[in-house]
């Protein structure tokens, strides 16, 4: 049985470097289930997060090494789903009659949401936690026509201390 594994790589933001990192799964058929990149709170250092499904600790290990051999990464680690903190952001385009009858006000409340937007044609609703809360208001809302649905890819922190200093040095030895 497949597991969900959280990947994170500290960069360089260096021109296709993206790439390098995709080809890495691409190589080995590995479909990423999520992928989001942004700054760090280290000036000029970036930070990938890719989730996958995989059978196990030790075939995650050997991307994750091909991955730490690419010129521009710093460091990569693998992070197991109690490692780390994550959420993710969706966001529903729902027509604005349906706030009419209060309905539609007591889902978006009940599932801690907040609609960001009303215009004339449409309003807009945003739920931020993981993929099972966000699928699940995203069921929720269908009945109602939903227009339009986007879900961001997986942020996660992890739990444990940690110095993005200590991150960033080429170490040979295996990093969890």
């Amino acid at each position: 049985m497949q597991k969900t594994f959280t990947i994170s790589v500290f960069t360089e933001n260096v021109p296709g470097l993206l790439h390098r990192i995709t080809t890495v799964f691409t190589r080995r058929k590995i479909n990423l289930e999520s992928f989001t990149a942004s700054e760090s709170e280290t000036e000029d250092i970036y930070r990938f997060t890719i989730v996958v499904k995989m059978n196990s600790r030790e075939e995650v290990l050997r991307v994750v090494r091909q991955i730490d051999k690419i010129i521009g990464v710093f460091n990569a680690f693998i992070h197991e789903d109690e490692e780390v903190v994550h959420r993710e952001v969706a966001l529903y385009k729902m027509p604005t009659k349906t706030l009419v009858n209060g309905k539609l006000e007591n889902i978006i409340r009940a599932h801690n949401a907040r609609i960001l937007s009303v215009e004339p044609e449409y309003l807009v609703i945003e739920k931020t936690g993981r993929h099972d809360e966000t699928q699940e208001l995203l069921q929720k809302l269908k009945p109602y026509g939903v227009m339009e649905f986007v879900r961001s890819g997986l942020v996660a922190v992890m739990k444990r201390p940690y110095s993005l200093e200590k991150y960033t040095q080429k170490e040979p030895a295996v990093h969890s």
